[in-house]
């Protein structure tokens, strides 16, 4: 597996009507986040960019870089629903309080 690839996809769901999208690279991640409009680009928008250049040129491992992306998508509310839920068979308690 090349350096710049996640170990899983993030998954970027962008409303009903539109595909799940699976942003699996560090490149990906970067073209998603050079498209995100100007005027929505705030604090965690520059920290995922400023994680995914430094995995870029070697600084950080590309898994910091997608935690950073992941932080991103989940901000601003594009993270998929199922990425959200705990993995085992954890309580619904622990479901609903990852969601609030």
């Amino acid at each position: 597996m090349d350096r710049l690839h996640f170990f899983s996809p993030v998954r970027i769901a962008r409303g009903q009507g539109h595909p799940v999208e699976e942003v699996d690279s560090v490149a990906e991640a970067m073209v998603f986040l050079q498209k995100w409009p100007a005027g929505r680009r705030g604090p965690v928008y520059q920290c995922a960019l400023n994680c995914c250049s430094a995995a870029l040129s070697g600084r950080m491992s590309a898994e910091e870089a997608r935690k950073a992306f992941t932080g991103f998508a989940r901000i601003t509310r594009l993270l998929d629903d199922d990425m959200a839920l705990p993995i085992g068979g954890e309580g619904m308690d622990r479901v609903y309080a990852l969601r609030r």
